[in-house]
């Protein structure tokens, strides 16, 4: 049956236009329900239960079947996920609601449906002719989805009961709009409220935890004292933003003050526009990374960014005094100069609130379901949630959702959503970090898995077609210990002419992910493979990246090469690329192809080529220095684990050889190679990546603290940089050249991806080259997947597709990919740090020499060279007496009673775990030399009353 709709509409030129829209209505779309011999088996995909054994109800104790509306759908979506919630329908007006208000929930809401254990029925009750119903006069979209709904509802009870009389099926209406219920019920559709319905399933008394609440009456304080501005509706935000009023920015909190706040204002990249944030009533119920519009304060109130750092340690809720004590705190005594644009919140624009990680903070009222939680990350406000499982969830870490946030209470409200497991377990805080850094760590999915080649798989005729055969070539590839996913390997051969053939040869993945599929928008959306220290999260599936697509000794494998003619002098004469086929003839660790070099026995054609490569290598660096190519320093450590507990033993910063940077030469050049060549032919869309040069004020420490130990550092370019970094030795003080190193590196702006059509500035500054790019890790990179179609493109061994051309896309992707990127180098550092108090937990206190790496207004930053470990020891405590401090901000230094401590200055420092505060376990230092009375502590004697909660836990356990 069709329906039609006319109507007529004016054109910009002034012209009439006649629109007919077409509706199809049908008679064999099914109900969902099997054995139903009306609809015939008409259904696809998972369907109901016939006999729905659900959790019982004590509202409704017939066997039913639930049909939530849209705002259940949006609010409760941790209700729905539980095991215990089966046997749903979800109509289709209630799907295309969801998918115009919430992406993530619409996305949430199709992978139930998709689970054929939960047996969720979509029914397209819009195009069902018994379902379908017109929009009236005078009534609103609202209004009309919400009769559709109860029109859908009434059709199932009435359908289900021509299914068999004895079958007493039900359809039970959730709904939490009032009105909605009260129609229904008028209407004779069974409905109730979500939280009437859970609250009535009697053997599943732990749902009631994962309901969002909504109503903000049954949540405010007794007190009811309004603690916060009304936000303005989002119309008059627009009209104001509009105007020039208001701000429109990013919402970033502070991890060091609860009370202090940044907002970076959207709009011209070249204008300095971050306004600061400080007090609860100016922050006004903004959270981390939320859209926020500010409106700007007059100047006589504006104020410097704090350097007080303050915790929300409070366990009252309400104690609005004490905070605005504090907030008097944070003006320090200033000078006009430190004064930054200053601000309040007056609306939200976006709220991009998301599951937060962290542990209860049970309430001291005894049988009190209300309990404040307490994020892992520092820059989220508490959260008070209600919960019935609080002892139970003591000393665990749990998911909790933010579901509103109302003027007259301290915190926002919430709602429990999953039990991860107990504080400090290994698997437990791996999954902390990876939910906290936003890592997509799940199994791949069916659908992604499908879009892999079928085993046993080998190279075909097709494969080899616009590719050469390079299995003849002695190459090979050079690795870390354990190292699966092989991306590169290298060969190295004299030529006829006198001159030399280098290839850097990278393996193919573009060849197996094919653009726009399942696989490659899961790459895409990952963005890169994150290694943790006993775990990597692959951005592709194992097949490929252990397999197919690894490099490894004695397999045919396709690969991606870049060919270089040079001379013996390193000098390039022709570089071509080509799709290839290798097979590698050894897989060396750095350590094995060292081994080789400098082994005079060995004159094979794998050492041989090695030698050549080496050789090469050399003048490569040495012409890389001579441009002003940084050499900087991060103490990178490494963990030995027990092959059996799997806990780290042994702790030691890594060693690198002249191996790591052979294969770091050939791998620059190629990247450099590979630039060049997609920006000549794609000038407007090649993916490139950059390194902005610092800004001159980031480099005033490095200078200050080199000036304290009497050398100079000149920072006007990168080759000043570099040469003043070289001369910068000491006869006395061998390790300072590496302190040095190591500040330079916090000096600098991070390296990001971009398109070149939509930038003019290509320079990397570390590297000095005018334009760089990600070609050799394809496996563990998705930029490099995009370099690699780029290159097959501009070499004409593959075809081209829209989104590759489209600059636009292309930003939207390098924004996805710099996020990911330092969303992993975050992890990376936090499972370091997860590892490093597990090694100290088990060594116990240890003393160790230490150099200050930075000196601050109560404490100094040290680096444990020994361990590559850096902390702080702080010199103010609670409770203790405090010393005389003087800080001078411009040598730097600090001077405690008679003591003064200047940047690398050498100390001794003890070390532990400090476990007071379960939730932020961290590595606690103190100072042992030089001695000050009162300040250090013996070598021997820690004085430290560090385990106190592990000692209540056992008492509590007995």
């Amino acid at each position: 049956m069709l329906k039609s709709k006319t109507f007529l509409k004016k054109t910009r030129a002034g012209g009439v236009m006649k629109i007919v829209r077409e509706h199809y209505l049908r008679d064999d779309i099914g109900c969902g329900a099997p054995g139903c011999a009306a609809c015939d088996g008409a259904h696809e995909g998972p369907v109901l239960e016939p006999q729905p054994l659900d959790p019982a109800s004590s509202l409704c104790p017939q066997p039913h079947y639930l049909l939530p509306d849209t705002n259940v759908l949006l609010h409760q979506i941790d209700v729905l996920e539980d095991p215990a919630i089966r046997n749903v329908i979800v109509l289709q007006t209630v799907l295309q609601e969801v998918r115009n208000r919430s992406a993530p929930v619409y996305k949430r809401i199709r992978d139930v449906t998709n689970n054929q254990e939960k047996h969720f029925y979509t029914f397209t009750n819009e195009h069902h002719r018994e379902t379908y119903v017109e929009q009236e006069q005078g009534e609103n979209a609202n209004d009309r989805n919400d009769r559709a709904i109860r029109v859908a509802a009434k059709w199932y009870n009435e359908h289900l009961k021509k299914m068999s009389a004895e079958n007493h099926l039900q359809v039970i209406f959730i709904t939490n709009d009032k009105k909605n219920k009260e129609k229904a019920i008028e209407e004779g559709i069974p409905a109730f409220t979500c939280e009437e319905y859970v609250k009535s399933l009697t053997a599943n008394p732990e749902l009631v935890d994962r309901l969002a609440c909504l109503s903000e009456e049954g949540n405010e304080i007794e007190s009811g004292r309004i603690i916060f501005s009304e936000h303005l509706p989002l119309s008059k935000l627009q009209q104001g933003i509009k105007s020039g009023t208001y701000l429109q920015g990013t919402f970033r909190a502070s991890r060091e003050n609860y009370l202090e706040a940044t907002v970076w204002v959207h709009g011209d990249p070249e204008e300095d526009k971050e306004i600061i944030l400080q007090g609860l009533k100016n922050l006004n119920r903004a959270v981390h990374e939320d859209i926020v519009a500010i409106e700007l304060l007059p100047k006589n109130q504006w104020v410097a960014p704090s350097s007080v750092v303050l915790h929300d340690e409070g366990q009252n809720e309400d104690d609005v005094e004490k905070e605005e004590e504090r907030e008097r705190i944070l003006k320090t005594a200033i000078n006009e100069k430190m004064l930054k644009p200053t601000g309040r919140v007056v609306g939200i624009i976006k709220r991009n609130w998301r599951p937060y990680c962290g542990m209860l903070s049970k309430s001291d009222i005894k049988e009190s379901r209300r309990h404040l939680f307490t994020p892992a990350d520092r820059r989220i406000p508490r959260i008070r949630i209600e919960t019935r499982q609080a002892s139970a969830l003591e000393g665990r870490r749990i998911i909790v959702a933010i579901d509103g946030w109302p003027r007259n209470s301290r915190y926002p409200n919430g709602h429990f959503v999953k039990n991860l497991g107990d504080v400090g377990d290994k698997e437990t805080e791996t999954e902390v970090l990876l939910l906290e850094h936003d890592v997509p760590h799940q199994p791949f999915s069916q659908a992604v898995l499908s879009f892999l080649p079928k085993m046993p798989w080998s190279i075909t005729e097709k494969d080899m077609k616009n590719r050469e055969d390079l299995r003849h070539l002695c190459v090979c590839s050079v690795d870390p210990p354990g190292c699966t996913d092989i991306d590169d390997a290298l060969h190295c051969r004299e030529l006829e002419s006198g001159n030399v053939e280098v290839g850097v040869h990278i393996a193919d993945v573009s060849h197996f992910i094919r653009p726009g599929n399942a696989l490659d928008q899961e790459s895409a959306r990952r963005g890169t493979t994150v290694y943790l220290c006993e775990k990597r999260i692959d951005m592709v599936p194992e097949l490929l990246s252990s397999n197919l697509c690894s490099l490894r000794c004695n397999v045919d494998r396709l690969a991606f090469s870049c060919i270089w003619e040079m001379n013996h002098n390193a000098e390039i004469l022709k570089v071509r690329f080509t799709k290839s086929a290798i097979n590698s003839k050894a897989s060396l660790t750095y350590a094995e192809a060292q081994m080789r070099i400098d082994s005079a026995a060995m004159n094979d054609d794998i050492t041989t080529s090695l030698r050549g490569l080496n050789k090469l290598a050399k003048i490569l660096k040495e012409r890389r220095i001579e441009k002003g190519a940084l050499t900087l320093s991060s103490p990178e450590v490494r963990f030995h684990m027990d092959s059996e507990t799997h806990d780290p033993i042994d702790l030691q910063t890594k060693e690198l050889r002249e191996t790591n940077s052979m294969v770091e030469e050939f791998m620059l050049l190629a990247n450099i190679s590979v630039a060049k060549k997609i920006h000549e032919e794609f000038s407007e869309h090649a993916l490139l990546r950059k390194h902005p040069a610092p800004p001159p004020s980031n480099y005033e420490i490095l200078v200050k603290a080199a000036k304290s130990k009497n050398l100079e550092i000149k920072t006007d370019t990168a080759k000043s940089l570099a040469d003043s970094l070289d001369r910068a030795d000491s006869r006395t003080f061998p390790y300072v050249n590496t302190l040095l190193r190591i500040l330079a590196t916090r000096c600098m702006m991070q390296a990001v991806y971009f398109c070149s059509g939509m930038d003019n500035d290509f320079h990397h500054y570390g590297l000095a080259s005018p334009i760089y790019t990600h070609f050799t890790s394809p496996i563990r990179r998705y930029a490099d997947i995009i370099v690699h179609r780029l290159l097959a493109v501009a070499i004409g061994a593959d075809c081209t597709y829209p989104e590759l051309t489209d600059k636009h896309k292309l930003a939207d992707l390098c924004k996805n990919l710099n996020f990911r990127h330092k969303m992993a180098q975050y992890a990376q550092r936090a499972s370091v740090a997860f590892h490093t108090q597990l090694f100290f937990k088990s060594k116990g206190i240890v003393s160790e020499e230490a150099y200050i790496l930075f000196v601050r207004k109560n404490a100094i930053v040290v680096l444990i060279p020994k361990y590559g470990l850096e902390g702080t020891v702080f010199f103010e405590e609670k409770d203790k007496p405090k010393p005389r401090l003087i800080y001078d901000d411009e040598i730097p230094s600090l001077k405690i009673e008679d003591t003064v401590f200047h940047i690398f200055d050498k100390v001794k420092v003890k070390i532990m775990l400090d476990s007071s505060n379960l939730q932020h376990q961290k590595i606690r230092m103190s100072l042992v030399e030089p001695q000050i009375p009162g300040i250090s502590i013996s070598a021997d004697n820690p004085n430290m009353d560090i385990d106190e909660p592990e000692r209540k836990k056992k008492k509590r356990e007995k």
